[in-house]
Protein backbone atom coordinates (compact mmCIF):
# COMPACT_ATOMS: atom_id res chain seq x y z
CA UNK A 1 0.00 0.00 0.00
CA UNK A 2 2.60 2.65 0.58
CA UNK A 3 3.86 1.55 -2.87
CA UNK A 4 1.04 2.13 -4.46
CA UNK A 5 -0.27 5.73 -3.96
CA UNK A 6 3.24 7.42 -5.01
CA UNK A 7 2.72 5.18 -8.21
CA UNK A 8 -0.14 6.67 -8.89
CA UNK A 9 0.44 10.39 -7.92
CA UNK A 10 3.75 9.78 -10.25
CA UNK A 11 1.31 7.82 -13.32
CA UNK A 12 -0.99 11.43 -12.48
CA UNK A 13 2.01 13.79 -13.20
CA UNK A 14 3.54 11.64 -16.29
CA UNK A 15 0.12 11.63 -17.69
CA UNK A 16 -0.50 15.21 -17.50
CA UNK A 17 2.90 16.47 -18.59
CA UNK A 18 2.64 13.91 -21.37
CA UNK A 19 -0.80 14.57 -21.84
CA UNK A 20 -0.20 18.98 -22.79
CA UNK A 21 3.01 17.63 -25.16
CA UNK A 22 0.28 15.76 -26.52
CA UNK A 23 -1.95 18.62 -27.07
CA UNK A 24 -0.04 20.86 -27.83
CA UNK A 25 1.19 18.77 -30.41
CA UNK A 26 -2.16 18.29 -31.88
CA UNK A 27 -2.91 21.84 -32.08
CA UNK A 28 0.07 22.20 -33.99
CA UNK A 29 -0.89 19.46 -36.32
CA UNK A 30 2.72 17.76 -36.48
CA UNK A 31 1.06 13.82 -37.19
CA UNK A 32 -1.25 13.62 -34.93
CA UNK A 33 -4.79 14.77 -33.41
CA UNK A 34 -6.95 15.01 -30.54
CA UNK A 35 -10.45 15.71 -29.28
CA UNK A 36 -9.58 17.62 -26.95
CA UNK A 37 -7.15 17.77 -23.32
CA UNK A 38 -8.96 15.19 -21.68
CA UNK A 39 -8.11 12.58 -24.42
CA UNK A 40 -4.31 13.67 -24.33
CA UNK A 41 -4.47 13.13 -20.95
CA UNK A 42 -5.77 9.51 -21.02
CA UNK A 43 -3.34 9.35 -24.19
CA UNK A 44 -0.25 10.53 -22.67
CA UNK A 45 -1.24 7.92 -19.37
CA UNK A 46 -1.97 5.24 -22.04
CA UNK A 47 1.46 5.96 -23.66
CA UNK A 48 3.55 5.73 -20.94
CA UNK A 49 1.95 2.64 -19.82
CA UNK A 50 2.38 1.18 -23.32
CA UNK A 51 6.53 2.39 -23.65
CA UNK A 52 7.37 1.59 -20.23
CA UNK A 53 6.14 -2.04 -20.89
CA UNK A 54 8.20 -1.97 -24.03
CA UNK A 55 11.22 -0.37 -22.77
CA UNK A 56 10.67 -3.02 -20.14
CA UNK A 57 11.01 -5.93 -22.28
CA UNK A 58 13.62 -4.48 -24.67
CA UNK A 59 15.94 -3.70 -21.13
CA UNK A 60 15.35 -7.60 -20.39
CA UNK A 61 16.77 -8.92 -23.79
CA UNK A 62 19.90 -6.30 -23.47
CA UNK A 63 18.77 -4.52 -26.60
CA UNK A 64 18.06 -0.90 -24.97
CA UNK A 65 21.50 -1.00 -23.96
CA UNK A 66 22.87 0.77 -26.65
CA UNK A 67 23.18 4.41 -25.91
CA UNK A 68 23.65 7.73 -27.67
CA UNK A 69 22.69 8.28 -31.33
CA UNK A 70 21.55 4.64 -31.69
CA UNK A 71 19.73 4.73 -28.40
CA UNK A 72 18.29 7.68 -29.35
CA UNK A 73 17.24 6.52 -32.99
CA UNK A 74 15.70 3.41 -31.64
CA UNK A 75 13.66 5.44 -28.91
CA UNK A 76 11.90 7.35 -31.58
CA UNK A 77 11.20 4.88 -33.76
CA UNK A 78 9.47 3.04 -30.42
CA UNK A 79 7.72 6.09 -29.27
CA UNK A 80 6.72 6.65 -32.87
CA UNK A 81 5.19 2.95 -32.91
CA UNK A 82 3.48 3.26 -29.59
CA UNK A 83 1.89 6.57 -30.83
CA UNK A 84 0.24 4.27 -33.67
CA UNK A 85 -0.94 1.50 -31.69
CA UNK A 86 -2.40 4.17 -29.38
CA UNK A 87 -4.25 5.58 -32.07
CA UNK A 88 -5.73 2.58 -32.87
CA UNK A 89 -6.86 1.42 -29.55
CA UNK A 90 -8.32 5.32 -28.01
CA UNK A 91 -10.99 6.97 -29.34
CA UNK A 92 -10.33 11.01 -30.55
CA UNK A 93 -6.95 10.23 -31.35
CA UNK A 94 -5.54 9.83 -34.39
CA UNK A 95 -2.45 9.59 -35.77
CA UNK A 96 -1.40 10.52 -39.72
CA UNK A 97 0.64 7.21 -40.83
CA UNK A 98 4.48 5.97 -39.73
CA UNK A 99 5.85 9.84 -41.13
CA UNK A 100 3.62 11.24 -38.80
CA UNK A 101 4.17 9.27 -35.46
CA UNK A 102 7.90 9.96 -36.31
CA UNK A 103 7.12 14.17 -36.45
CA UNK A 104 4.47 13.55 -33.53
CA UNK A 105 7.33 11.62 -31.67
CA UNK A 106 10.18 14.80 -32.35
CA UNK A 107 7.95 17.29 -31.59
CA UNK A 108 6.61 15.32 -28.07
CA UNK A 109 10.63 14.98 -27.26
CA UNK A 110 10.79 18.89 -27.98
CA UNK A 111 8.12 19.97 -26.02
CA UNK A 112 9.03 18.08 -22.89
CA UNK A 113 12.94 19.52 -23.68
CA UNK A 114 11.49 22.85 -23.89
CA UNK A 115 9.50 22.31 -20.68
CA UNK A 116 12.57 20.98 -19.12
CA UNK A 117 14.66 23.72 -20.20
CA UNK A 118 12.53 26.29 -19.03
CA UNK A 119 11.71 24.54 -15.27
CA UNK A 120 15.54 24.70 -15.18
CA UNK A 121 15.70 28.43 -15.49
CA UNK A 122 12.73 29.14 -13.25
CA UNK A 123 13.75 26.75 -10.50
Amino acid sequence: MNTLVPLLIATAIIGLISGFAIWIVGKLRLGLEVDGFGRAFLAGIFIAFLAGVINLFLGFTGFMDSGGLVGGIVHLIISAIVLMISARLLPGFKVTGFGGALIASLAIGAVYWLGGLFLGLVI
